[in-house]
């Protein structure tokens, strides 16, 4: 995921000066993206010559002259573009959060397909953690050590589940 399609999410939610978009940022998509004000602002002239957004330029009695940038069709359809490719690389789950935001403010993107393959991953991915947990963690006396260990292994284990209830979640709104 590139920080240009979790910025193009928020300015569809809101055109905004690049000051209020890196605190609406910081605010809520910037919970599980992090991106810096520089990064931000580097991404807005780039997405600009891109023809993604256009910059109002702001009133003139305003000393700094502020911009308001605003999503351009080619920013959105470069969006859902995005949207509607798989996530191969990366951290997956953190671009379907996205994507996710997307369709709120644009519309179906189709993701439920998406979701589906990621279902499959993560409950590969569990089934791996539990046959782990009954090779090396099934007996009642464990050292504190191995203890330790099996710690960090549920604690895995409780993310995929919680992942996996998460996207029980999710899968019903997406397919409406």
């Amino acid at each position: 995921m590139s920080i240009q399609h979790a910025l193009l999410t928020s300015l569809l939610e809101k055109p905004s000066t690049g000051y209020e978009l890196a605190n609406r940022f910081d605010r809520s998509i910037g919970y599980f993206w992090q991106a810096t004000h520089q990064q931000i602002y580097r991404e807005l002239g780039r997405m600009v010559s891109a023809g993604w957004l256009v910059a109002h330029d702001g009133p003139e009695d305003d000393k700094r002259r502020k911009k308001t940038y605003q999503v351009l069709p080619a920013g959105r359809a470069e969006l859902m573009r995005w949207a509607g490719e798989p996530q191969e690389t990366g951290d997956q789950s953190q671009a379907l959060l996205i994507k996710l935001r997307a369709e709120a403010v644009i519309g179906p993107l189709g993701l439920g397909d998406e979701v589906q393959r990621l279902i499959k991953q993560h409950q590969a991915l569990l089934e791996t953690y539990r046959q782990i947990e009954q090779r090396d963690f099934s007996s009642a006396s464990l050292t504190t050590a191995q203890r330790l260990q099996y710690m960090v292994l549920r604690r895995g284990i409780m993310l995929e589940e919680s992942w996996l209830a998460w996207a029980d979640e999710v899968l019903p709104l997406i397919e409406a």
